[in-house]
């Protein structure tokens, strides 16, 4: 990686999981009724051809990780979980009243939080009651995010018996110095049960989550976390950038200093050794920060064009419409962008007052569609074009000429009516997204307001 390319594109960005990005949503004109009318616009056109996707966030969690910038309850009550399931299920059947006809599921995954933090026999209910009012596509996924330390046998043959198979565990780092520092002490062991035993099962993809650019990661853990993993062969992994956002998560990523993370050259050395090490044992990459076995789902899709990139990160196929449930949770009708309240007491409230529980989110308008289109296109495919007039706007001149340096750094190629990202500027394409963020180019945040892209 040159290093001086790593200097002059690591600025602060967006993950592109959406656009417009968080931030930039108008909440003001944005309402409840309106997300509901997009949501049945959506659902109308797509739920017989394609089904649609659930995203369930399942919030606590027994010990607090300092990594993560995901909306979590620490408690060790499990006392919470039948409440908090009543609550998903009402929510559930909330958006169910909307619908003529019954809704085709055809993704629904489990995060958090702790999904495992639930017992076997909860979660059973939790998808049970999803499931009781629903139609299965016939190529279906389930999915889960499931904890080494706490995932037992029984959680996974629960869930496989309603129709799961695909786990993924998070593993973050192996090195004890930066397991403490992140408070997220689990062995090698730990992750190796887990792993058979879903294979033992009969899950057919499981995961491994491992992040470089940790406090005090050094290049040779990253190589020994990488080895370690080549050992288990996760069927996929995402090979993430930690995103130190201590303004937006507060103490949580507080648990240790500043200048106890690699730097961004060292950083971009960790990645780059990943990359090589899963490279020669057949794992190929997927986008920005993912890769897979051949045999894998997420592979098939991107060969097929069918890879799909939303809140839930990358996936193997897309829908129209995705419902988000639990706190936090983001739903997408592609018209619409709409977030749940974060507090669970608030949550609890709204819908014991029958209210879907969202408070803030985004409609999209012409602009935004087709900006999106090209993010999309560029996230998932690593190049877009605009030969369909549809896809052509105003700024297009203008977003070239933000490109055309890049162009000249070997990051992209520019033709008539096209781009097309390079290998050597594949870990840069959220730069290159940038240029197209039509809303970011108009106002420039003030304060950070996300992570840096390398």
């Amino acid at each position: 990686m040159n290093t001086s390319l790593v200097d002059k594109y690591n600025i602060s960005g967006p993950r592109y999981t959406s656009y417009p990005t968080v931030p930039y949503w108008n909440n003001e004109t944005f309402s409840l009724n309106k997300w509901k009318e997009s949501l049945v616009q959506s659902f109308k056109e797509s739920n017989s051809k394609e089904g649609i996707s659930l995203y369930i966030h399942l919030p606590f969690c027994e010990s607090l990780c300092t990594f993560c910038g995901c909306n979590k309850r620490i408690t060790k009550q499990h006392s919470v979980e039948s409440p908090y399931i009543n609550a998903v299920l009402k929510e559930w059947d909330l958006y169910l009243e909307l619908f003529d006809e019954k809704p085709i599921i055809k993704e629904l995954h489990l995060g958090g939080g702790t999904p495992t933090f639930f017992s076997p026999e909860h979660l059973k209910i939790l998808i049970n009651g999803i499931l009781n009012r629903s139609v299965l596509a016939d190529n279906y996924e389930f999915s889960f995010e499931g904890h080494p330390n706490n995932t037992t046998r029984e959680h996974l043959q629960a869930l496989f018996d309603v129709g799961f198979r695909r786990v993924s565990y998070g593993v973050q780092d192996y090195n004890e110095t930066v397991q403490k520092a992140i408070h997220r002490i689990q062995p090698f062991e730990n992750v190796k049960r887990a792993t058979e035993m879903a294979r033992e099962v009969g899950y057919t993809s499981v995961g491994h989550d491992i992040i470089f650019g940790l406090p005090f990661q050094t290049i040779d853990h990253v190589k020994s976390t990488i080895l370690k993993t080549k050992a288990l062969l996760p069927d996929r992994l995402a090979f993430y950038s930690y995103a130190h956002v201590p303004w937006i998560k507060g103490n949580g990523q507080r648990g240790f200093n500043d200048n106890d993370l690699p730097a961004p050259e060292l950083k971009r050395k960790q990645y780059e050794l990943g990359k090589q090490l899963l490279a020669e044992v057949g794992y190929h990459e997927i986008g920005m920060d993912h890769f897979a076995l051949k045999t894998d789902s997420l592979f098939k899709s991107m060969g097929n064009g069918d890879l799909h990139r939303n809140f839930m990160g990358y996936t193997a196929s897309k829908t129209q419409a995705m419902i988000g449930l639990g706190v936090s949770s983001i739903s997408d009708s592609w018209y619409g962008f709409a977030q749940n309240v974060k507090g669970l007491e608030s949550y609890y409230n709204l819908l014991e007052d029958n209210i879907i529980p969202v408070y803030r989110g985004h409609i999209l308008n012409e602009e935004d569609l087709v900006i999106r289109q090209h993010i999309l296109n560029l996230m998932c495919r690593f190049k877009t074009s605009w030969t369909n007039d549809t896809l052509r706007f105003p700024e297009l001149p203008d977003a070239l000429i933000r490109l055309k340096e890049m162009e000249q750094d070997g990051l992209l190629k520019i033709e008539t009516d096209s781009i097309a990202v390079t290998d050597k500027g594949q870990p840069f394409v959220r730069n290159i997204c940038m240029a197209f963020d039509l809303l970011l180019q108009r106002k420039q945040p003030d304060t950070q307001l996300f992570s840096m892209t390398v």
